[in-house]
């Protein structure tokens, strides 16, 4: 064997290796993170009205394969992320927020509490969410959550002690998940920032 066909030889193996490992980087980044087409942002909210569908793209369909979700069919209803709040800020526990006071029509909706880590979020109630049916509500049928580290009255969900969190609202036969036209601003609760520590 020459060294011209062994050089020739080393430099398609390391095309070949290149190629390789770049196709599978580039694909493991995008499946690690946000879905990345057909996304509408709602005020601080995220979602992703044809997740569910069988219109969803290829990466959203691996995506949701690599994290086991079992995504809401379009009837079934709507699921919106936060992870930032209403001022475009990342959400952290070392700041105190309020969610209110009202959300899109749905015969149940859940909000759920994450750390960093995409879990739910681990608290000294042993309790991460509240659902539309156990939540306390003014005469006027509104809510308040109270997000942060210290116990707050009314509706409130404690923080991770450190760190960065989501929040997931979850909207079960709601007339806004037959697409991103019924999707209005003022229909969804606004994250608001108050005080920050340390």
């Amino acid at each position: 064997m020459t060294a011209k066909t062994l050089s020739s030889a080393s430099l398609v193996l390391y095309a070949c290796t290149l190629a390789l490992g770049l196709g599978i980087g580039s694909a493991y980044w995008v499946l690690s993170g946000d879905y990345p087409f057909g996304g509408v942002r709602i005020g601080a909210w995220k979602t992703w009205p044809k997740l569910g569908s069988r219109n969803a793209d290829p990466y959203a369909r691996a995506i949701v394969t690599r994290r086991g979700d079992v995504p809401l069919a379009v009837g079934e209803g709507l699921s919106l992320s936060a992870t930032v709040d209403s001022g475009g800020v990342r959400l952290d526990s070392s700041c105190s927020y309020r969610i209110g006071a009202i959300t899109a029509q749905a015969r149940l909706w859940t909000l759920s509490l994450y750390d960093g880590d995409g879990a739910p979020a681990s608290s000294d109630l042993g309790r991460s969410s509240f659902t539309s049916a156990e939540i306390l509500r003014d005469q006027d049928g509104k809510f308040v959550v109270m997000l942060s580290r210290e116990a707050r009255p009314g509706n409130w969900l404690q923080l991770p002690k450190s760190g960065m969190f989501s929040l997931v609202l979850r909207l079960y036969d709601t007339p806004a998940a037959s697409g991103s036209a019924a999707l209005d601003p003022t229909a969804f609760p606004p994250i608001e920032r108050l005080e920050c520590g340390s």
